[in-house]
């Protein structure tokens, strides 16, 4: 299971959407990380905790022209970009 880091908070900035760091997250990483809506979308079903074939599930019944090897790569993609600020379910850190 994949789940976003304590101390990384999505923020909406008119179409825009941010993950920033607050309290001690802040410490480790400076900065913040632009997403779009599908982006947001991923970090809010990560923020409860889900597996990858999980989130592949909820992108295909959210985006009806989405095929799952599409969703895959999409997902890894982002997934590689995030890991900064995901843990796995053990507490273990992706970097």
């Amino acid at each position: 299971m994949i789940k976003a880091k304590k101390g990384f908070i999505l923020r909406r900035l008119g179409q825009e959407y941010m993950v920033v760091p607050v309290g001690e997250a802040s410490k480790d990483f400076n900065g913040m990380i632009r997403m779009n809506e599908t982006g947001a979308f991923y970090w809010k079903e990560l923020e409860q905790g889900i597996t990858e074939d999980g989130l592949v599930e909820k992108m295909l019944e959210r985006f009806e022209d989405l095929d799952e090897d599409r969703a895959r790569r999409d997902l890894r993609e982002f997934l590689e970009t995030m890991k900064i600020a995901l843990e796995d379910i053990d507490g273990e850190e992706n970097h």
